[in-house]
């Protein structure tokens, strides 16, 4: 185990961050695991759309949300410039459509739309009732937006993406949304949990379960955990991105059938917009993980 750890903290180091890792086989609760940091707090960025998602689904079939009644995307919600965050005009969407959204681009007016319409105490529910005691909710995009907006000395919460491209280093680092004791946070061993669960419809009833494999099947980003892996290797995952925070969770399908729960979790020296390196050894250190358990799961 030593030698694999250290092999994935190599991918880190070369690729100028500091890394944190967790994966194991779906469904084999007590098999081979590879843990480098697996029990560290780390900042969830994005990741944390899984467990909003979750709990989405869990309302729609229970029958309390339909998912085909529209609702308006407006200004208040254009944070982030990806998906409805990111369009002039007000749209109207279903709520089905917002978490598609929400999960395949990260789409942070959908997220927030969604939060507010089944609320913070639904959604922390999903982690409570899976024992996740060190997953912490802690706000929505626009709360920690708002937060950071202060820290940068603020007052319009249209100015956060131009004021987060003039801070300093300095500035960064000590941003809340960049801390995992006071930002939404998990570790990676709780995200693969948390996979494993949907994964294996314990995490809720299963069509809940199966919505959210589903939609996280049709990522559109290919930059990190699949760029370790050949096409024939099916990915369903989530990134997250902040501030020197590049991650991504997922679960990734062998072509004969085996599932591998994987969460990856960086940190990089620098700021810079565009971290090719950092978001290939996601890739890379997943690539490792697999290969290591894979061969220690090996059908003799």
């Amino acid at each position: 185990m030593s030698d694999i750890r250290e092999r994935i903290e190599a991918v880190f180091a070369a690729a100028g961050a500091e890394g944190s890792l967790h994966a194991k086989e779906i469904g084999v609760p007590d098999g081979a695991e590879v843990s480098v940091g697996g029990d560290d707090q780390v900042v969830l960025a994005s990741v944390f759309k899984i467990p909003i998602a979750l709990a989405y689904a869990r309302e729609v079939v229970a029958g309390r949300l339909d998912e085909t009644e529209y609702t308006k995307v407006t200004a208040r919600y254009r944070i982030g410039g990806i998906g409805t965050a990111g369009c002039a005009d007000d749209v109207e969407m279903t709520w089905r459509d917002l978490a598609r959204f929400m999960l395949t681009m990260s789409d942070n007016a959908a997220t927030d739309l969604i939060w507010n319409r089944i609320g913070q105490e639904t959604i922390c529910r999903v982690v409570a009732d899976l024992g996740l005691t060190r997953t912490r909710l802690i706000g929505s995009c626009e709360d920690s937006s708002l937060i950071g907006l202060a820290e940068l000395g603020g007052t319009d919460l249209a100015e956060i993406d131009a004021l987060l491209a003039e801070a300093t280093d300095e500035q960064l680092r000590n941003l809340s949304m960049c801390d995992p004791e006071r930002e939404t946070s998990s570790t990676p061993r709780e995200t693969t949990e948390l996979l494993d669960a949907i994964w294996t419809d314990r995490a809720g009833e299963p069509e809940a379960c199966e919505r959210v494999r589903a939609i996280m099947a049709q990522q559109i980003w290919p930059h990190r955990l699949s760029a370790g892996f050949p096409s024939g290797v099916r990915i369903a995952a989530k990134t997250g991105t902040l501030p020197g925070i590049r991650n991504e969770a997922g679960v990734l399908t062998l072509p004969e059938g085996r599932r591998f729960a994987v969460a990856v979790f960086t940190r990089a020296h620098s700021f810079d917009d565009r971290l090719p390196a950092v978001d290939a050894s996601i890739g890379a250190a997943a690539r490792l993980a697999l290969d290591h358990l894979f061969a220690e799961n090996a059908t003799p």
